[in-house]
């Protein structure tokens, strides 16, 4: 994304992309509403609309006896998105890169590894990497990492993150779905277990949460002990959990939480879960990544786009203080964001996997209370605590320094 709206303002932008195609499952695949406005925005949602993706506009949490969370995002009248589209990542991203392809400033290196950064006097140059043809330098005047959690090139860097600590890790799954099971997204809370299923059209997608650290005591336990839980946990898929019939068929999450005390260094600048890893509580991590794409594309496009007519560019390090703009500017949602997450895995997930009851504050255990909830989840976790709207121009592109973007 930041790509995109980079090289569309004319900024000559290289992204590095280690592996050969974008396909990975179970990644980022919760499309919010927030996102949502930013492809139309771009003039992209009607191509978005015509991948195949299926629209959750329900989602339920709890047991059938007390519920926590049910909400209907058609309620939500003033906003023009009232729905969750579950698109694969590699679709998103090849649509993407297809709109970045049409300005000459776009360049996308597949098979790229990146090594580590290049310094000189102090600041970040741009990155070494390593392709199919050898190592190579791309000498840049800004780098942004954006390879998410454990970010090799904020490692190299020296940037640490500080870990904020989740209860649980996830075990992913696909079992069948037929045209009498309902849809949304429903959240399923048991004794000493939870899960949530994700309508994927013909299929749903099972998260399965497992105590942290539990995973090898868990599949030392064997895959009948697995199905037997899920079956009792989401009842009306009894008949199917037996289509898990090899750990292949398991995906392993290590659910992390956490974030940079500090997103930038001299050229460098993290975004996304490279700055700050979030629980999949809300599914809001590639939002929060594409919020941070656009405020970054906003505050910097413009002084990027004047450096390249500078000779020197290379030699000189873009104003840190520019640069710094941007956690300022979404330090706020981050840390609310993780904070709302923090509660409910300490109230809520914590609580189940430990075979206690949920525990939430008196005033929203009314029926009232669980409507406020509703509408304060939706706000934060959908529609964000400070939606970004795109306001880079659309230019023809400089000439000089290009901005690289590890993806």
């Amino acid at each position: 994304m930041l790509g995109l709206l980079l090289a569309r303002a004319g900024v000559r932008t290289t992204v590095l992309e280690k592996h050969g195609d974008f396909l990975r499952d179970f990644r980022g695949d919760t499309v919010h509403p927030s996102t949502l406005q930013i492809m139309d925005e771009l003039g992209l949602v009607g191509e978005l609309e015509r991948l195949p993706h299926r629209k959750l506009t329900t989602l339920r949490i709890g047991t059938d006896a007390r519920p926590l969370v049910d909400m209907d995002l058609g309620r939500f009248t003033r906003a023009r998105y009232h729905h969750i589209a579950m698109i694969p990542q590699w679709d998103f991203l090849t649509l993407l890169v297809e709109h970045a392809r049409r300005s000459p400033a776009f360049r996308l290196l597949m098979n790229a590894e990146v090594l580590g950064p290049l310094e000189r006097d102090g600041a970040v140059r741009g990155v070494r990497y390593r392709d199919a043809s050898g190592e190579h330098e791309l000498r840049a005047v800004l780098t942004v990492a954006a390879d998410g959690r454990r970010s090799a090139l904020c490692a190299a860097a020296g940037m640490v993150p500080t870990e904020l600590g989740a209860p649980m890790d996830v075990l992913w799954l696909r079992i069948s779905r037929r045209p009498g099971d309902g849809s949304g997204l429903g959240g399923y809370l048991g004794r000493g277990q939870m899960a949530a299923a994700i309508d994927r059209g013909d299929y749903w997608q099972i998260a399965y949460l497992i105590p942290k650290g539990s995973y090898e005591r868990v599949r030392a336990q064997g895959l009948p002990m697995l199905r037997d839980r899920l079956a009792a946990l989401v009842p009306f898929l009894a008949d199917r959990v037996g289509e898990v019939d090899d750990w292949g068929k398991v995906a392993f999450l290590e659910v992390g939480l956490d974030r940079l005390s500090r997103w930038d260094r001299p050229g460098l600048l993290a975004i996304g879960d490279a700055a700050h890893t979030m629980s999949p509580i809300g599914g809001v991590g590639i939002n929060l990544a594409v919020q941070d794409a656009v405020a970054a594309a906003n505050l910097l496009a413009d002084p990027l786009y004047r450096a390249q007519a500078d000779p020197a560019r290379f030699d000189r390090t873009l104003n840190p203080g520019l640069v710094r703009r941007v956690q300022r500017r979404r330090a706020v949602p981050t840390i609310g964001t993780q904070t709302v997450q923090r509660v409910v895995q300490r109230r809520v997930v914590d609580r189940v996997l430990d075979e206690a009851e949920p525990r939430l504050p008196a005033v929203l255990e009314t029926s009232r209370g669980r409507r406020l909830l509703s509408r304060v989840m939706a706000r934060i976790m959908l529609y964000g605590l400070l939606p970004e709207h795109v306001r880079t121009p659309e230019r023809r592109a400089g000439t000089g320094a290009p901005v690289a973007v590890r993806d």
